[in-house]
């Protein structure tokens, strides 16, 4: 059977590197990246001729040219996971956490979706994987986070376009995924306060499964699912007036 090869941005840790781990498991060949180089060179050691590695910082103009050499040592991409974003509470409105979000939320992300698009359009014949981690906090806009919610609500549409575009311009061979996990339990929320944590474990499987399935979008757990369904519910003049606190 034919090697199945995927490339994961955001892999040292959280869910990418849950991911990771659960696709090495069923045989999967991963091409990963991250800003980490130690982490990276770590988890290569512990799977060797399995796992290929680069350094991205998907900020950097050069991010597009790293992630074309990640797909070279790996020997090729059936599918990309992008899991590298970062978030804050930013009630001050402190303007460096508002933009270094917007230029890995969106920014750094619409350059590396932009280059795999290309990547599997340029390959015809081959089935193209896209999936992304986004958030349920793209659903509305939360003042306690407004660039991070901001960025999400971004990145749901963006996906949303690219696939109305496949369909524009007739390309069979791309499938692209939005997956929307609640507070996941990673080093981005250790320590915190936050409710309904979920197991990175089990955000893995849940994840896995969508791209089995070629779900085109995933909300991660039931309890999850009832909060965007009720939150879609409220006028935005009833949301603006109030006091969410995360």
């Amino acid at each position: 059977m034919e090697t199945k090869r995927a490339i994961i941005v955001g892999a040292t840790s959280g869910i990418g590197y849950a991911t990771t781990m659960l696709l090495i498991s069923k045989g999967w060949t991963v091409g990963i990246a991250g800003r980490k180089e130690d982490v990276l060179i770590s988890m290569k050691k512990q799977h060797p001729g399995i796992i290929a590695i680069q350094r991205i910082d998907i900020t950097s103009d050069d991010a597009t040219a790293y992630l074309m050499q990640l797909i070279e040592k790996t020997g090729g991409m059936d599918l990309y996971i992008h899991s590298s974003g970062i978030g804050f509470q930013n009630m001050s409105l402190d303007a460096d956490k508002e933009l270094s979000t917007i230029s890995t939320n969106v920014t750094g992300l619409t350059r590396m979706i932009n280059f795999v698009f290309k990547y599997f359009c340029n390959h015809p014949n081959k089935k193209g994987l896209i999936a992304v981690i986004s958030s349920i906090a793209g659903t509305k806009g939360l003042g306690v986070a407004p660039a991070y919610s901001a960025s999400k609500r971004y990145i749901n549409t963006y996906l949303e376009s690219l696939t109305q575009l496949c369909t524009i311009r007739n390309i069979k061979n791309i499938h692209i995924l939005d997956i929307r996990p609640g507070f996941v339990n990673t080093p981005l929320l250790r320590d915190s306060q936050y409710p309904m944590q979920l197991d990175v474990n089990f955000v893995a499987k849940k994840i896995i499964r969508a791209i089995e399935n070629r779900n085109s979008i995933t909300t991660i757990d039931w309890r999850y699912r009832i909060i965007v369904f009720l939150w879609k519910l409220i006028p935005r003049c009833i949301w603006v007036k109030m006091k969410i606190h995360i």
